[in-house]
């Protein structure tokens, strides 16, 4: 069996936790190229996230994976605050929070909100909303919901209390009014088609949009709103006329701790797949450009969407620094590996010596014990054999020629010549 020096065990295991590294680099480096997004709790917004995250499995060299909300009662910026996901889509009327950071405007979301026609109204006129609200079962989104708080804000302002409406959150049944904040989609759900005749509520005439009427207040206080227009025919019998609504900027999000390169990157990666986001949904993000404007943001824009815009690359350590920190950690994890394989190893060597000496004081110990020259020329025969075992240790490397192979030989030697009767060299 061939045996290898210490030299070729120390270059294969250093050889080795190299390789050990690399790999766990490009490792490290794979992973950072994946980023968590929230699925969103609404059925149309979720269509839209699990479109948006398989374009970038099929196209892109990052990947979107959608995360399930643990609680679907909590806002999906609380998974981010937590760190158990990356990114959110969220419609610009949020609070401002610190630790969430703008990455892009995504498609305009749109103020829905849609009615049941009662049996008693015959002319299909419209009627007062907040009759309607407290007449009627309503869904409204979960609670903290933008849709929910801003209904919530206008009943106030209207006189009524929003504790005495009957919402209904689990979309079991049919409810008499929706609120939603939804994009403009040519699919209604199901619920609205199965549970009666519905229609838009409009907040006023389209034509009034900039003559001081009522809607043009809104955006006043509430400056993310903006005035939209649903044009007649979107929903079919929904919209048999044009519908003053208002609409908002379904935004994505990071939390701050994405790094800067990464956000550059996915951002790179959404315009360059325009074409083909767009035609997963005709017309929800056309209006998808590489110089937005978030001056309107509730949040602060990210670092890495604002070096996009200014076209600031990140430079390579800025794009590796992640893989750099990891790889330091596991060299230095290597180097102090090593340092224990070779201690190891010397603490080993040692025992062998020590065997050696052992070994040698026993024969002495024995021939004395004998008190015969007979025995005495046996124990020197055998300490020479140790002797050449120890050197041929040493030759194979499984003993160091170090100081305790020098207190070996000279401890041989000096039993020796006792053993012969030959006087020890004394000191000079």
């Amino acid at each position: 069996m061939r045996v290898m020096s210490g030299a070729a065990v120390r270059g294969t295991v250093l050889g080795a936790g190299l390789s050990v590294l690399l790999l766990a680099a490009a490792g490290c480096s794979e992973f950072n190229r994946e980023l968590r997004l929230v699925t969103p709790r609404l059925t149309v917004d979720r269509t839209i996230a699990e479109a948006f995250a398989r374009q970038f499995d099929e196209e892109a060299d990052l990947r979107i994976v959608l995360v399930d909300n643990p609680d679907p009662s909590l806002p999906e910026l609380q998974m981010l605050k937590a760190g158990t996901a990356d990114l959110a889509l969220v419609a610009n009327i949020e609070r401002y929070d610190p630790d969430i950071a703008t990455v892009v405007p995504l498609y305009p979301t749109v103020l829905h909100i849609a009615y049941r026609l009662r049996e008693d109204n015959t002319d299909r006129s419209q009627p007062d909303l907040y009759d309607e609200l407290s007449r009627g079962r309503v869904f409204a989104g979960l609670p903290g919901s933008p849709s929910r708080l801003l209904l919530e804000t206008a009943a106030r302002q209207n006189g009524l209390d929003p504790s005495t409406i009957d919402y209904v959150t689990d979309g079991s049944g049919c409810v008499d009014v929706i609120v939603i904040y939804a994009p403009i989609v040519p699919e209604l759900p199901k619920p609205v088609l199965d549970c009666g005749e519905y229609r838009l509520f409009s907040l006023g005439d389209p034509d009034s949009i900039g003559t001081g009427a009522e809607v043009d207040s809104i955006p006043l206080f509430y400056p993310h709103l903006k005035p939209f227009v649903i044009p007649a025919g979107t929903y079919g019998a929904l919209t048999p006329a044009p519908v003053l609504t208002l609409a908002v900027d379904q935004l994505l999000v990071a939390r701050k701790g994405v790094s800067d390169s990464l956000i550059y990157d996915l951002l790179r990666e959404i315009l360059r797949l325009k074409p083909a986001l767009a035609n997963v949904q005709p017309g929800l993000f056309q209006r998808l450009t590489d110089q937005f404007d978030v001056s309107g943001s509730t949040f602060v824009l990210h670092p890495g969407a604002l070096a996009y815009l200014n076209r600031d690359e990140p430079d390579i350590y800025e794009r590796y620094s992640g893989v750099a920190e990891v790889m330091v950690s596991l060299a230095f994890g290597l180097v102090s590996g090593l340092y224990a394989v070779f201690r190891i190893i010397s603490i080993r060597r040692k025992n062998r010596i020590d065997a050696f000496c052992r070994q040698a004081l026993e024969l002495r110990d024995q021939a004395t014990a004998a008190d015969s020259a007979s025995a005495r020329l046996a124990a020197v025969d055998s300490l020479k054999a140790l002797q050449e075992r120890a050197y041929l240790e040493m030759i194979n490397e499984r003993l160091s020629a170090d100081e305790s192979f020098r207190i070996f030989i000279t401890l041989s030697n000096d039993l020796i010549a006792d053993l012969r009767g030959v006087p020890r060299p004394g000191p000079v």
